[in-house]
């Protein structure tokens, strides 16, 4: 797996297939680059997949906790159409595809408005980005909040074990928390105050992308996955998504949250659509 400094920090990536157009994947929170593997073996003869992993994920280096952590990610991103010193190098050149997953889709999303040139196409699975939710139904935020109360009071009183079981419950593939081996629990719990890290440009548009018009000002070819099995609140933030993205499309698969790992074939088959008219 190569490895180099994207947006200053140290990053691991991995490329899946060898087509001839490229793509940039960015993951969910609490997992890797892996998790694009299911979806990538549908387009390893049409496409060159550059998928990294996000600060403390994977093998990239544990975020510090100092700045904005989605800001990181999005530097990160933009970093691969970059030259850098080492071994590396570039990875991509010219616009792309950039395909991202729940939390990975609202990086994908700033990357989009904020780097416009760069992307050939996006495409947003699972979005979280409930800052949209919330425009849409300002008494919605409540109602998710005490939804999420188990999670939040775990937060708030530093209990990390129980904070990460209650964010698996909630976003997870559906396994039972005590079902999964013991090594994963140990790296969500490590990993998890990067859930908290991310909630102002999640919940609150602390970019501004909202309130700038900015998602009605793009233009290119956007896709919006959602899974049947899902939560409806990710249904719902798609629907504000598409009424502000001009020509968006929205696409709803078999699976739930984690529906590129679940179920890829689906996935898959709305990507390509999506990127080659079907075909």
């Amino acid at each position: 797996m190569p490895h180099d400094i994207r947006g200053g920090h140290e990053t691991h990536w991995r490329q899946f297939g060898h087509g001839p157009r490229a793509a940039l994947m960015i993951h969910c929170s609490l997992a890797s680059s892996g998790a694009w593997a299911g979806v990538a073996e549908h387009f390893k003869d049409d496409l060159t997949m550059t998928a990294f992993d996000l600060p403390s994920h994977g093998k990239s280096a544990r975020w510090d906790r100092r700045g904005d952590l989605q800001d990181l990610c999005v530097a990160m991103a933009k970093d691969f159409w970059t030259a850098q010193a080492g071994e590396a190098g570039p990875v991509l050149d010219g616009p792309v595809d950039v395909i991202g997953h729940s939390f990975g889709a609202t990086v994908a999303l700033r990357l989009a408005v904020e780097h416009p040139e760069k992307i050939r196409s996006l495409t947003m699975i699972e979005p979280v980005y409930f800052a949209i939710y919330y425009a849409d139904d300002p008494d919605a935020r409540a109602e998710h909040e005490a939804q999420n109360a188990e999670y939040r009071a775990a937060v708030a009183r530093g209990d990390d074990a129980a904070a990460a079981k209650a964010f698996v419950g909630a976003w997870g593939d559906g396994r039972p928390w005590d079902s999964l081996a013991p090594e994963a629990r140990a790296r969500m719990i490590e990993q998890i105050h990067t859930i908290s890290a991310v909630a102002p440009a999640i919940y609150d548009d602390r970019s501004g992308i909202i309130a700038s018009g900015a998602l009605e000002r793009l233009d290119l070819p956007v896709l919006l996955i959602d899974g049947a099995q899902s939560s409806p609140h990710i249904a719902t933030i798609n629907e504000g998504l598409k009424r502000r993205i001009k020509g968006a499309q929205r696409v709803q698969v078999q699976g739930g949250h984690m529906a590129p790992i679940t179920d890829p074939a689906p996935v898959a088959q709305a990507l390509r659509a999506h990127l080659f008219g079907g075909s």
